[in-house]
């Protein structure tokens, strides 16, 4: 299991200084964000000089990008914002394709018109649902193409909140390129930390064999997000029963300040 970091958790917009400083705090790996290399997250393309800037930082620095950020808001209620959507994710895709990235993160968004990552009540409807799969198939077929695999991630305010909604999307995708990205924190709003630990259990068993990359983050007690280690997750649990599951993959911690970075890369360090 390789010990990793959110790209963005640290300042800057030039990969170089960026992924030194990624490497500088301890960390194998990182989830990358093209705004590290002064795009937006999710440009309309990426210009091959900025490729290869992220290339000869990632080899200097020592640091492997496991992933490539490319959440819009797959279930947003205006089609054409989804299109949009879509045509950028074909960027940042072609983008990992070429940079060798393995994976790029998605959100099954929301039906909120202003913020992909906050609830709304729409989301339920079984249309909300329609339309993101929809945009799922599309997205699908552009990592196909390019063969790189797209993460799905579990969030309390997007359309897939649990493992049971991600397992249900593979399965009426009946793609493998489709995988899940595991954050413990999104599995719940409030639970105090025996009610975590079984939900975050259900969830690993639920997926195994299904996950590309585990995330860090973690939740106090009335649902406010924590640095890793200091809320009400177990992640002592939660990496063996990713180790038990067979998952060997990235464990990627973020929502975390630069400052912090150093003592949570010890903390999981010591759980691996």
């Amino acid at each position: 299991m390789q010990i990793g970091v959110f790209a963005k958790t640290f300042p800057g917009s030039e990969p170089a200084s960026v992924l030194a400083a990624v490497r500088d705090a301890g960390f194998a790996v990182t989830q990358f964000n093209l705004a590290c290399a002064g795009l937006p997250s999710m440009p309309d393309a990426v210009p091959s000089d900025a490729i290869r800037a992220i290339a000869v930082a990632s080899d200097a620095s020592g640091v492997a990008l496991v992933a490539l950020s490319g959440t819009y808001n797959m279930a947003h209620p205006d089609r054409a914002v989804r299109d949009n959507g879509l045509r950028r994710l074909g960027a940042v895709i072609e983008a990992a394709a070429t940079l060798s990235v393995p994976l790029v993160t998605l959100c099954t968004g929301t039906r909120n018109p202003d913020d992909q990552w906050a609830y709304h009540p729409d989301n339920a409807n079984p249309l909300a649902w329609a339309d993101m799969a929809s945009e799922m198939e599309k997205a699908l077929e552009l990592a196909e193409r390019h063969g790189v695999d797209l993460g799905i991630e579990p969030e309390q305010a997007n359309i897939v909140t649990s493992a049971g909604d991600a397992m249900r999307l593979i399965a009426e995708m009946g793609s493998k390129r489709l995988r899940i990205v595991l954050d413990p924190a999104n599995l719940f709003e409030q639970a105090n930390p025996e009610e975590a630990r079984a939900i975050v259990a259900g969830a690993v068993e639920r997926t195994a064999g299904h996950v590309a990359m585990a995330h860090a983050k973690d939740r106090f007690a009335d649902g406010r997000f924590a640095t890793a280690g200091r809320g009400v997750v177990d992640f002592a649990d939660f990496v063996a029963r990713l180790k038990a599951s067979g998952f060997d993959g990235p464990l990627v911690t973020h929502g975390l300040s630069a400052e912090e970075a150093p003592g949570v890369a010890r903390f999981l360090k010591g759980l691996v």
